[in-house]
């Protein structure tokens, strides 16, 4: 599996002042080390789909942010709205084409200018567009094209209506440990989850899972081969602290020891301790089985999705970093072709595959951008993650 798997971090969302994104996009390209010149371009294009949203679109907004892979930063936006759409996507990419009801001109341009281009408009109902961007330098990008072009998981956050912080985020990670072991050897974590947090006393807190005969076991064994683990986390409440307390999560994802998604939202749970708290999801990928193992606190929901169906995957009471009465991983099959879907509850249930018709093969983040355009609070912080192969 060589499948490309990005960081990126939200920068700002620009609605009533599109203009001033020009400005933004390129001062952050010189910030990350950019050239003039790739500074300039990448600020083109943000102007071009800044201008096509004023003239064209209904409720647009543009996302701004810095993607990293371990060695190479970059910048992409993502350009969304609510109609009218495009009845003939590549009649609106031809230089020139400008008409009332597309984005029109200067798609054309904006796709050769980056690095990675994706788009995909519902006549009636809306357009989502992604552009990334990566330095000119072939010794400072990563290698792109083909299946590689595009991260195997993408995700949106976008705060609460007028505030600059987000309580939610998402992270993913590779995981090389995954060896066949029965149920009964995997290491005990559901008893840990059962202990509040904040009771530094119990043996096993903040030192990993506890373990011994009163313990439970974890509910699914490890699949053999290379694993994608996606976490996604909702901090308690809006603002500052909620923002604080998704960061230490995202932390603990990244730096957790874990393989199992019990394990990994057991560790998230220890570290949240100093925190409001969160509700918190993580699922783990196992492409040669062809399944996905998930485990969720609190409200996260999870759904395998294909064209054609949409299949709940459960998340149980409780406050990581506060109490977890108990931890249960759920296993779902997870076909070649299909989707995991997590999101908070600053997006509504209220979605299905068949309104985003030809939606699952367009990129992670374009699909994230859709669900977040059509099931999306303003009244809440929002984030939905999506993960589909090629891996």
């Amino acid at each position: 599996m060589n499948a490309l798997l990005l960081e990126s971090e939200d920068v700002a969302w620009f609605r009533d002042d599109l203009t001033g994104a020009r400005l933004a996009a390129s001062r952050l390209a010189r910030r990350i080390g950019l050239s003039e010149h790739r500074a300039g371009e990448i600020a083109l294009a943000v102007s071009e789909a800044a201008s096509n949203l004023v003239k064209h679109a209904v409720a647009g907004a543009i996302l701004l942010r810095v993607v990293r892979t371990a060695q190479h930063g970059g910048i992409e936006f993502l350009a969304l709205d609510s109609g009218p759409g495009m009845a003939d996507v590549a009649a609106s990419m031809r230089d020139g084409r400008s008409t009332a009801g597309t984005l029109g001109i200067g798609l054309g341009m904006v796709a050769r200018l980056a690095d990675t281009f994706d788009l995909h408009s519902l006549p009636g109902h809306g357009t989502v567009m992604l552009a990334r961007f990566w330095p000119r330098d072939a010794r400072l990008r990563p290698a792109v094209g083909g299946e590689r072009s595009e991260s195997a998981v993408g995700g949106v956050t976008r705060p609460i209506g007028g505030a600059q912080e987000c309580g939610d985020g998402w992270a993913a990670r590779w995981d090389d440990a995954g060896t066949p072991v029965p149920g009964d050897a995997l290491r005990d974590v559901t008893a840990a989850a059962r202990i509040r947090a904040s009771d530094r006393s119990t043996p096993g807190y903040g030192g990993g899972p506890a373990a011994g005969p009163a313990a439970g076991r974890a509910s699914a064994a490890l699949g053999a081969g290379r694993a994608v683990l996606v976490m996604l986390c909702d901090g308690l409440g809006h603002g500052p602290l909620a923002e604080m307390a998704t960061q230490v999560a995202i932390r603990a994802f990244h730096t957790g020891a874990g393989g199992h998604p019990e394990e990994v939202v057991n560790e998230i749970h220890h570290a949240l301790a100093s925190t409001r708290g969160a509700a918190v999801a993580v699922a783990r990928i196992e492409p040669d089985q062809e399944r996905v193992l998930f485990c969720g606190v609190g409200n996260i929901a999870g759904a395998v999705v294909t064209s054609t169906s949409k299949s709940s995957l459960p998340s149980l009471p409780g406050t990581a970093g506060h109490l977890i009465r108990t931890l249960r991983t759920f296993t779902h099959p997870m076909p070649t072709g299909s989707a995991l879907v997590m999101h908070s509850d600053g997006l509504t249930e209220r979605w299905s595959p068949e309104t985003l018709p030809g939606v699952l093969q367009h990129s992670p983040t374009v699909i994230a951008g859709h669900l977040l355009r059509i099931a999306g609070k303003y009244h809440d912080d929002a984030s939905v993650v999506v993960a589909k192969g090629p891996w």
